[in-house]
This record gives C-alpha cells, structure tokens and sequence, in this order.
C-alpha cells in the first residue's frame, strides 16, 4: 500500500512545554514530527535520520543550538537540511552570529506561531517544493505539486501514487544522484520496510509513465549508485 510521506521536522527544545506547543502545531500543518531535548540528542538523531528541517533553541544544555548548527553545517550529509533558529537573544550581533554560523533563518523568542509556521513553509518551499505545493517543471515536464496532475509536452501523464512521489523528488533536484536506500527513505518513508529491488520495480513503471507519448527517458541510472532526472 502506498503512503504519504510528510516532511519530516526536528524539534530542539528543552523546555517539554514549548517542545509540545510546536510538535502540536506543526502536525497540525501536516508535518512529521521528532523531538530532541538537547543538542547531543539532536545530532544522535539527525545521524540517524536526517529531518527535512530542523527548529533548534539556542539556549540547550551541554552542546547549545550555535555549536549543533555549525556541526550539522560542516556535515556533507546534513549541510543542506534547513535549520531555523529561535532565541530570546534579541540583539542584532546575536542574530548575525546566529546566521554566519549557518542558521537558514532566526526568530526571537517569545515569537508568533503564525509567523514561525510560514517560515518553516518558506524554507521547505526552498528545500522540497513539491511538498508546500508548487509546481515544478524540468525541459518538457510539468508536475503540479497541489493537483496531482503530470504533463508531458502538455500531455496529461497517468502515474501512479508511488511514481509520482519518485518524479517528485527528482524535479526537486534535477541532476541529482539518488541512492535505492534514499529513494526508500524519501518515497516509501523511514518506518516503512521496502526491499531495494522494489525501488527498481517503480522507476521502470515511472520511465514507462514518463515516455507513453514519445520523448526520451529523462531518469538516468548511475551504475553502482542509484538513479537521476538529466
């Protein structure tokens, strides 16, 4: 059975209250949710499983947000999750510091809840645009996010869900080269067992989909590697 895999965001906060304010609010907006207490827990984690954003509190103790955000920062692997930060330090050095450390975006403490959502929104919207619901277009393809509809040379494309969150994650990243077990975490989900093979199945079905009017095969397959749109 196919499921929706939501955008996965990171809490770290150590104050259980406003750790369970925002985890209320976020799922409230359709996101997954995990929660971390402090900042050695946080970077376990995010190891583990990286977030497709990250909401971390300066103020933590032990490893504080400024030393887990420049550590994610420097990472390969985690440079490119969004992290906003939030803090009661109000001063512009704070903020500048904040952001030279690697900060996407900061909110000062006590903020609008309203607001912070809107610029989660933003940054995913940067990040995984299919997700918020923006239309997406690669050479000759059009995928509209909100619609669920797939054109092809302005043909409408029939896909199915499973391909059409694959071709969702490659037009959000053309030119990007996919693992299997990337693509499992992405399109099936993290808690979801899959066998790679299957990951196989579903981009023939999407090359099929994608060229039932004529046209090249946009997907490349990377030898030893996985799987890429151009």
């Amino acid at each position: 059975m196919a499921v929706s895999v939501k955008p996965m965001v990171l809490i770290v906060e150590d104050e259980p209250a406003q750790r369970e304010i925002l985890a209320y609010n976020l799922e409230s907006e359709g996101y997954a949710v995990a929660r971390a207490e402090n900042g050695e827990e946080a970077l376990m984690q995010v190891k583990e499983q990286a977030p497709d954003l990250i909401v971390l509190d300066w103020m933590l103790p032990n490893v504080s947000g400024i030393e887990v955000c420049r550590q994610l920062k420097t990472r390969p692997e985690t440079r490119g999750v969004p992290i906003i930060m939030l803090s009661a330090r109000s001063e512009e050095v704070d903020r500048v510091r904040g952001l030279e450390t690697g900060a996407d975006d900061y909110v000062v403490k006590p903020y609008s809840v309203i607001e912070l959502m809107a610029r989660v929104r933003s940054q995913l919207r940067r990040t995984r645009p299919a997700t918020v619901g923006e239309v997406l277009e690669f050479e000759d393809i059009t995928l509209d996010a909100e619609s669920h509809k797939v054109f092809r040379d302005g043909n409408p494309l029939k896909l199915g869900p499973t391909e059409f969150r694959l071709l969702s994650t490659f037009m959000e990243k053309p030119g990007r080269v996919w693992s299997r077990e990337q693509l499992l975490d992405r399109v099936w989900g993290r808690d979801i067992y899959v066998d790679t093979r299957t990951v196989d199945v579903h981009i023939g079905r999407l090359r099929k989909a994608l060229c039932q009017f004529g046209g090249g095969d946009p997907v490349r397959t990377v030898r030893g590697a996985g799987y890429a749109l151009g």
